[in-house]
């Protein structure tokens, strides 16, 4: 019976210390901690967070006294769900993006924010859509460098609190209605033919502008005989039954130097007889003039002479006058004109 009591007493001492010893390793394992290169640990004592987080390597905890919170310190890539947005201009879009983001002060991050994941994926949802609700659809398209910065400044703002920096926001893919893609390719189409009309136009300016320089050089005689040459030498090489052989224009010169000058001397001609016609109607002219002219001043000598006076007869205006008297009646009609009136005419043959 004794020796019965004394099994049981050994096999309760092993079982206890077996025990025992079960505690003390998990109390060890408990104490020990291992953190790698990418994360760091963030230790509370009795609640309260005991300095800057801990880490890289192996330390020890207090059992039951101390508590340690992991943290990974690399980059994650985060997919943000497709939003549906509209525009400025009121275009629909649905737009989706990534966002890259780090945490760079581990105890902000446990203590500040209780999900600091989800709150990130969170603000840049909201934050996508509201910025890209002030964009036209064209900025939407083709500013994608500054509307990334923008987003990443304002997000990076959010979570800068937190510990957490947003290093990068790339927006993906941008969805537009099935018609609004088919006016923008026929925007884009014109746009097209508008530049190829402008790059041919300039090509035929710049072409006129060749063929300018190249008239100035043909005009020798021996640029125009070797382009000539050249001429001929292409089109023989070609398998045609025509030859165009240009002839120089210098070989009709005579005959047209000849045309040119039998029309000269019938021009010649014409003008020599309608300058005669219009001497004769000048000469015709004058002469009727001074005919008036004598015949108003024999008028006046009757007026001014006494009754009874037999005054000088006169030749009359269809009477030929000889040129010393043309030149005296010219004389008397002028002085007929510049003297000044209620003045007498002179008589003839009077000083």
């Amino acid at each position: 019976m004794g020796l019965i009591q004394m099994q049981a007493v050994g096999l309760g001492t092993i079982v206890v210390l077996f025990v025992a010893v079960l505690l003390v390793l998990f109390i060890l394992a408990s104490a020990v901690r291992i953190v790698n290169e990418y994360e760091r640990g963030v230790i509370f004592r009795l609640g309260r967070v005991q300095g800057r987080a801990k880490g890289p390597g192996l330390f020890f905890l207090i059992p039951i006294v101390d508590r340690m919170v992991k943290v990974q310190l690399r980059t994650v890539s985060m997919a943000v769900p497709p939003q549906e947005v509209i525009t400025r201009d009121n275009v629909p879009a649905r737009v989706d993006a990534v966002i890259y983001f780090r945490v760079v002060d581990p105890n902000k991050s446990v203590i500040e924010v209780e999900n600091y994941v989800l709150a990130t994926s969170q603000i840049s949802q909201t934050t996508l859509r509201s910025v890209l609700g002030q964009k036209d659809l064209d900025d939407l398209l083709t500013n994608r460098e500054a509307i990334n910065e923008e987003l990443q400044v304002i997000i990076d703002g959010h979570t800068e609190p937190w510990g957490v920096k947003v290093s990068a926001v790339e927006v993906k893919d941008v969805q537009i209605p099935q018609q609004m893609q088919r006016s923008m390719a026929g925007q884009a189409e014109a746009e097209r033919e508008r530049r190829a009309k402008i790059i041919a136009a300039e090509g035929e300016y710049q072409a006129s502008q060749r063929l300018s320089q190249a008239a100035d050089r043909l005009a020798s005689p021996t640029a125009l005989q070797l382009r000539l040459f050249q001429t001929l030498a292409e089109i023989s090489s070609e398998q045609s039954s025509t030859v165009i052989l240009p002839v120089p224009i210098d070989f009709f010169r005579p005959y047209l130097d000849g045309d040119s000058t039998n029309g000269s001397s019938k021009s010649a001609s014409k003008s020599a007889q309608v300058r005669r016609r219009e001497e004769e109607e000048a000469e015709r002219r004058y002469e009727e003039a001074v005919g008036e002219a004598h015949h108003g001043e024999q008028q006046a000598m009757r007026e001014l002479e006494p009754e009874g006076t037999n005054p000088t007869a006169a030749p009359t205006p269809k009477e030929d006058v000889s040129a010393p008297e043309k030149r005296l009646l010219d004389a008397m009609v002028a002085g007929e004109e510049q003297q000044p009136l209620g003045e007498k005419p002179p008589r003839p043959g009077s000083s």
